[in-house]
């Protein structure tokens, strides 16, 4: 993985947590984002939202979602858990090359949070390997 997948990773992960910081409800937050346009861009060759912050990333998500959609009944997680999610989720996109929508499907937002505690402090490759093994068998 190159300096500048890696950066992403951040700035994803940076992007999961500002939507604690902004009061989302954090199952809607994430769920809307890994299928969304912006999550899309992420994923492809070249897009200009590789370049953006997660500020501009946060307001492009809750400019098409819309803002209501993601504070109702909002559980929000901590930014630490968030951060990783994001985090584990761009790095699964580089490391597989499969798209956000994918990995969603294959590791939800609960499968991310119960397994949080197990899985966040292994390497990210682990992580996603393990991930992927628990999609499989069920």
């Amino acid at each position: 993985m190159n300096e500048l997948q890696l950066k992403q990773c951040d700035v994803q992960g940076r992007l999961f947590e500002l939507s604690a910081e902004s009061q989302l409800n954090s199952a809607a937050f994430v769920k809307a984002f890994m299928s969304s346009h912006v999550a899309k861009g992420l994923d492809s060759k070249f897009n200009h939202m590789q370049w953006a912050g997660e500020e501009y990333l946060l307001d492009e998500l809750t400019d098409s979602v819309g803002i209501e959609n993601l504070t109702k009944n909002a559980e929000i997680l901590s930014k630490d858990v968030l951060y990783w999610m994001g985090y584990i989720y761009r790095f699964w996109h580089f490391y597989t090359g499969e798209d956000s929508a994918k990995i969603y499907k294959q590791a939800p937002f609960a499968t991310m949070k119960r397994n949080y505690m197990m899985f966040h402090t292994m390497a990210p490759e682990l992580a996603v390997d393990d991930l992927k093994e628990i999609y499989n068998q069920s």
